[in-house]
């Protein structure tokens, strides 16, 4: 699963962006299906803070829009996770 086809384009999740501390914060708010708004409040920050910082990751993220960060964004959780071990 290299990459997600998406509305014709291709999401990048090969070779995860970098991501500053706040991106992966935002990101999580994104998975979780928080408004901007939302995920301003809960940060403390502007919601042109966020907007700025959405559209930064929509371009490491190669997507057009906010439904394909999160879909970029729960393959990039997948990869960047460790893998459970047995107990």
């Amino acid at each position: 699963m290299g990459m997600l086809a998406e509305q014709g384009r291709q999401l990048r999740v090969d070779d995860p962006p970098r991501l500053t501390p706040m991106q992966k914060k935002i990101l999580d708010g994104v998975r979780s299906g928080r408004l901007n708004k939302q995920i301003a409040f809960d940060l403390g920050i502007a919601e042109a803070t966020v907007k700025a910082h959405m559209t930064l990751l929509m371009r490491k993220f190669n997507a057009c829009n906010r439904t394909q960060v999160a879909l970029a964004a729960q393959a990039f959780v997948q990869r960047t996770e460790p893998e459970p071990t047995a107990p």
